[in-house]
């Protein structure tokens, strides 16, 4: 079956493929196993015509962006891994309204509209992923999320058609969204309304977010980012303090000693490192109180 999907996407010049790549190279974590087939389709016409020829033959898949939230095992991934963020990245700004591809950076994104003087996805600018990935997550930070600017989503679904979704139908909520519960409505492009500001202010807002990161986060390192959701009422890395877990590895796996709610690859870590870390933070939060530390980071191909 591979082969035949192999021989139609190189025959309808859809984009890139390689065989058995690594996903340590297309994760923020730098692990992961090889995908049995790797695609990066060319554009959204692409795209559809990509995941139209999976779903027909019946081969697994998953579409993938930056790969900032994943943690993919280490074993080989039986299916198709369809990356976006080389195709997916068209970005139409009419006035205040922002039409964009799933597959564009949230930095790079925030970074340009604020210099268009367009202000709303400051807090964008230091998440390492994309669009897509931001509205599969309600993604956030500095008290905002996605949800405060999303219009609509258009989505390929199950029937391959492309249809929009309004802001009103997503069920969005911290870090949720309707599609953690629809796996096969695949996020196309989205809408955001922005509204008018200073740009220097804006920019300079941003820089000012960046230097207190490189602080207060391990971003010298390979991580997911923030690796658990915070229990209601309770801040995850106060609760990971707290336990004396600061600076516990397994193997090249690390809870970081610059921010606890960060798991992060120190020392050529596999994927089962991290999820060893996550596993024994989870267990020991748990039994000194009692709260369940639910993982931000996505599981994948366990």
């Amino acid at each position: 079956m591979f082969e035949k999907f192999i021989a139609a996407f190189l025959g309808a010049k859809l984009g890139k493929l390689a065989e058995f790549e690594p996903l340590s190279k297309h994760t923020t974590l730098r692990v992961g196993g090889p995908a049995r087939v790797f695609v990066q389709p060319s554009d959204k016409d692409c795209f559809v015509k990509t995941v139209e020829m999976i779903r027909e033959i019946g081969l697994d898949f998953k579409v993938l962006g930056k790969g900032s939230n994943l943690l993919s095992s280490d074993d080989i991934f039986e299916g198709v891994i369809i990356q976006t963020d080389k195709g997916l990245i068209h970005t139409e700004i009419n006035g205040t309204t922002i039409t964009v591809g799933a597959g564009v950076s949230d930095v790079k994104l925030a970074r340009d509209v604020a210099k268009r003087g367009l202000t709303g996805l400051e807090f964008l600018s230091g998440i390492p992923g994309t669009i897509g990935g931001a509205v599969f997550m309600n993604a956030g930070a500095y008290r905002k999320e996605i949800s405060d600017v999303l219009v609509k989503v258009q989505i390929l679904n199950e029937n391959n058609e492309l249809i929009w979704i309004d802001h009103s139908e997503l069920e969005l909520s911290y870090r949720k969204s309707i599609f953690q519960q629809k796996p096969n409505w695949l996020i196309v492009e989205a809408v955001l309304q922005l509204e008018t500001g200073d740009s220097e202010e804006i920019l300079a807002t941003m820089r000012s977010r960046k230097e207190k990161r490189c602080l207060a986060q391990p971003l010298e390192l390979p991580s997911a980012g923030s690796t658990f959701r915070n229990p209601e009422g309770h801040a995850a890395w106060q609760l990971i303090e707290e336990a004396d877990l600061r600076g516990f590895t397994i193997g090249g796996a690390m809870v970081s000693d610059k921010h606890t709610n960060f798991v992060v690859n120190a020392n050529a870590a596999t994927a089962s490192d991290v999820a060893a870390v996550i596993g024994h933070v989870q267990r020991v939060v748990g039994e000194k109180t009692g709260l369940t530390m639910h993982q931000e980071v996505e599981f994948f191909n366990w």
